[in-house]
This record gives C-alpha cells, structure tokens and sequence, in this order.
C-alpha cells in the first residue's frame, strides 16, 4: 500500500488520526519520506530553525515547501530536527 492508502486505512479506527498513522509509518513501517506536518515537534524545530511564528496561518504550506528538496528521504531529516531539539 502506498502511504496514502495507509493513513487512510489506519485513520478507519476510532482514535487514530493522521498524527498517529504517519508515526507508524515512520518507526514500525520504516517508509523514508515521511514529513509529520501535525507533529509539535517538527513544528517547533521549524519555528528554530527558520524564525517562523508557531501561530502563522501558513506553517504547514512553508514547512512542505522547504522540506521538498529532501524527498525522497523526509523522514531520515525529521529524526535529525528532532534530535537537535535534544537540549
């Protein structure tokens, strides 16, 4: 299944939402390109590392453009916005 059918599949279930869905993706499937949009962390690495404000209405539309040029491997630079937020 594409990572599109999955969310959708997954998303099925009462209590999972898309949040929960590509994190399965990420850690259990292992699918490289992986970019958690909704996820707090990632956000909060994006609003260090680009200057952004968290409250900006379009967050999510910047955060997918400059996360283009790491595909196919979106979920390998998550892992290291992560880690870098490991104070």
């Amino acid at each position: 299944m594409s990572d599109d059918e999955v969310i959708a599949h997954l998303t099925q279930v009462k209590g999972i939402g898309r949040w929960t869905a590509e994190m399965k993706l990420m850690f259990t499937l292992q699918r490289p390109d992986i970019l958690p949009l909704d996820d707090v962390g990632i956000q909060n690495a994006f609003v260090k590392y680009y200057g952004l404000n968290r409250k900006h209405k379009n967050l999510k539309k910047f955060m997918v453009s400059v996360a283009e040029p790491w595909r196919p491997y979106r979920t390998l630079a998550c892992w290291y916005l992560w880690k870098s937020l490991d104070n």
